[in-house]
Parts: structure tokens; sequence; C-alpha cells
């Protein structure tokens, strides 16, 4: 059946706010074993709460781990020492298939470049989440289309990731990022390949749809700017995190 067969709207209604810890790094730390031997210690003892609601923005030096550390706390990949809980859930012991479907379930990703699957329309981008995890055709393409109308995509859901704007791409991964109702929006330098303009009309969405669903937010930046908006800021140097706002 065509996703277009269904053209109805819901109404979701805001989620409630609370300080529920939806995301933990405890004791956290990642290294590598380079070509000669050596160890390489990229993240040393981090600690890290986040809370329903919450703004973190993580800040540093290129190369001085904050993507690591975002991967870690996405599950994307082990933590050396230490554990990553997910609304107290350990991904450490969680199979593969489980820590995917747990993804799913309280994560969004956001990313510099937005990955949207080319040959397939913005609707049928930001529902592909809800399809992974089993929703109908119908529930996933009335969410998919209420959070685009969010992010200012009336008039552009049937057009593909070639036919639209950076900016209209960027909206669209956003949408696609919050479709499953995540928990926490996990964002790697959402605005670094936006023009200024463009950037801070995403800034503004995201920050909408935080205050709108109360959904988490830690996001990786050079923008100080952007640094500055959030509840809390976070530098990584040495391999410590350092709260510095």
């Amino acid at each position: 059946m065509s996703l277009n067969h269904f053209t109805s709207q819901i109404i979701l209604p805001p989620a409630k706010a609370g300080e529920h810890i939806v995301l933990e790094a405890d004791n956290v730390s990642k290294s590598y074993q380079e070509g000669s031997g050596a160890v390489l210690h990229i993240l040393k003892g981090i600690n890290l709460t986040v809370r329903s609601s919450e703004k973190i923005a993580i800040v540093g030096a290129s190369g001085c781990g904050k993507s690591t550390l975002l991967h870690l706390l996405g599950g994307l990949d082990q933590p050396t020492t230490g554990h990553v809980l997910i609304d107290n859930q350990d991904f450490a012991v969680m199979s593969e298939t489980v820590r995917c479907r747990v993804r799913n379930k309280y994560l969004g990703f956001i990313y510099q470049f937005h990955h949207l699957l080319p040959e397939f329309t913005a609707l049928e981008n930001v529902a592909m989440p809800m399809f992974i995890r089993g929703s109908s055709i119908k529930k996933a393409v009335q969410r998919a289309r209420l959070l685009l109308e969010k992010v200012g995509m009336v008039g552009r859901l049937e057009h593909k990731p070639p036919e639209l704007s950076g900016g209209e791409r960027q909206r669209t991964a956003i949408a696609r990022a919050l479709c499953a109702e995540p928990k926490c929006i996990l964002a790697d330098e959402p605005t670094g390949n936006l023009d200024p303009a463009t950037a801070e009309q995403v800034v503004d969405v995201i920050f909408k749809l935080n205050r709108d669903y109360h959904t988490s937010l830690v996001i990786v930046t050079h923008d100080m700017d952007l640094a500055n908006r959030m509840d809390s800021i976070y530098t990584i140097e040495d391999g410590h995190l350092t709260k510095i706002k």
C-alpha cells in the first residue's frame, strides 16, 4: 500500500517534564592500541548525567574525544572501562540486537551530514525509524507528517533528498531523529555544514522540539554561541570531562 494513501494528521500531546535520568556515563574510559603497540587514552573516567528535558553542550578542540564520547553515549561503541546506562539499562550487557532496539526506542541521532536515504522521500525517511520499530504504516506516516510540518517542511514531504536544500535536508534529519519519540537526541555538529542563517533556523527548530516534547539534547559543537544557549556546557581536555557552565 502506498505511503501517500494516509493523509490524516494526529495531535501528539507533549510529554511531561521531570527529573528522570535518561542517560548516564559512569566512570567511562576509552583507549585504543596503536600499530606500534602504544595505548592511546582518548577518554579518562568520564561521568555525565543527562536528565529529561536537559540541554547539554560538549565542546573542545578537534580530536579531543567529543565524537567518541557521543558514540559511547549512543551505544554505537563500547567503553574500555566503565558503563553507559540508558534509562538505567547497561549497554554493555546487551546483545547487538537488543542494543539496536534500545537505541531505536530511547535515542535519536543528528549528524553534521544528514545521512538521509536518497531513494526515499522526506516523508519516508522520517517515518523509517518507526517502520524499523514495527509500527503500522498509518501511525508512522501520521507521526512523520506532523513532525515535518513542525520543522517547516510543508509542501516538501514528497521530495527526495537531492531535491532539497541543505537546510531542508537537515530539518528532515531532525524530524527523523524525533519520529520514534526518543528520550534523548545526540547531535554531532548539527549545524557545522550549514550557512549561518540556515544554522540559526535549524537550531531554533531543535530547541522548539525540545520545549514541545521535553526531549533531552546532548550536542557536540564548536559553535560557542550555540553552546551558550544550552543549560550546561562541558569541555574535554586531556581525556577529562569538565563542566564549565
